[in-house]
């Protein structure tokens, strides 16, 4: 039986939780499809970070973390306000005022403001693997917006809300990473979802008459979206984000368009065009692009992957240990 290292079991573990996040995330887009035809943006965020603060309040308790240590709190704080509560609602609110495609292209402007973010504020590097994949795979998600929008329809609201949505999602990651080198993921992401709902609650009477009017299904999804894609993505999400460069992470989120045009086949029964299909497949290069690292030679003429010496992304120990000086900001 093959025996890992710590640090290629770290990075293994790591991939398998974003992987988590990113199914769990795209499915997302089928359950706000019912219950945004009868919760209000603000409503549904709301509803959606009250579901998911719950049941992570809830693992709190029974694995008795505690309080996170304060120099934690800014990166919660931030990453609350701005990811948990802003985006949401932002997005919840751009995707009615432009068609599915449209929003989809906008919104993957993220991973791209997400990287350069990270190398300015967090000293990341950005390999030409990396930029290499992340424009291979914005390409693939413009292929399916376009696919996707037919006779759609766009408004210069709905555009920028979708453009603020993109900023405020890379700028709440990129400030959540330095919270995670003080605080578990749980503590993180419990403590910023209970933010993000604080930041919501001038939509609670919102939620409270949409509640009585909206078909059980709806609130079903509502919640549905607070218990996985919120409590249990955004945990895994942090988890994998403690040990991987942002830049890196976000580039993994290409992938999500790809996801969605599948589920949707499967469980609304939208056919996808050959278009979206080819736009899916170029999503999934770019992010295998991305995640690649550059190959050397060995003095024996043996060809092994290269470490950080060779111009690769932050290895795994250095990610998962002591931060590298760049990053230590706050």
């Amino acid at each position: 039986m093959t025996n890992f290292s710590p640090e290629r079991r770290s990075a293994r573990l790591a991939l398998a939780a974003v992987a988590v996040s990113v199914v769990l995330w795209a499915s997302a887009f089928v359950a706000i499809r019912s219950a945004g035809d009868a919760y209000a943006p603000g409503a549904l965020a709301l509803g959606r970070l009250l579901s998911g603060a719950l049941v992570l309040g809830l693992l709190l308790l029974i694995r008795r973390e505690g309080l996170p240590p304060k120099a934690a709190w800014p990166g919660i704080v931030a990453s609350g306000v701005l990811w948990f509560a802003c985006y949401m609602v932002v997005l919840n609110w751009g995707e009615r005022q432009v068609d599915a495609g449209t929003a989809a292209m906008i919104v993957n402007v993220g991973p791209i403001l997400m990287a350069l973010l990270a190398s300015r504020f967090l000293g990341e590097a950005l390999p030409p693997r990396l930029v290499a994949g992340m424009a291979v795979s914005f390409a693939g998600a413009v292929a399916v917006g376009l696919s996707m929008s037919g006779d759609g329809h766009a408004s210069v609201l709905g555009v920028l809300l979708c453009l603020a949505a993109a900023a405020t999602y890379a700028a709440g990651v990129v400030l959540q990473k330095p919270a995670l080198r003080h605080g578990s993921p749980l503590q993180v992401t419990f403590f910023s979802c209970l933010v993000g709902a604080l930041a919501c609650l001038p939509f609670s009477g919102q939620l409270i008459s949409d509640a009585s009017h909206a078909p059980a299904s709806a609130t079903l999804n509502m919640v549905y979206l607070g218990v996985f894609p919120t409590a249990l993505a955004f945990t895994t999400w942090a988890y994998a984000l403690a040990r991987t460069a942002a830049s890196r992470m976000g580039a993994t989120t290409y992938v999500v368009p790809a996801l969605v045009v599948l589920m949707s086949w499967a469980v609304l029964d939208e056919v996808p065009a050959a278009l979206t299909l080819l736009g899916g497949a170029i999503c999934l290069a770019g992010v295998a692009v991305s995640r690649s690292r550059p190959r050397r030679s060995s003095p024996g003429g043996v060809t092994v992957a290269a470490g950080p010496a060779a111009g690769a992304a932050p290895s795994a120990p250095k990610d998962a240990g002591e931060p590298s000086p760049g990053e230590r900001i706050g």
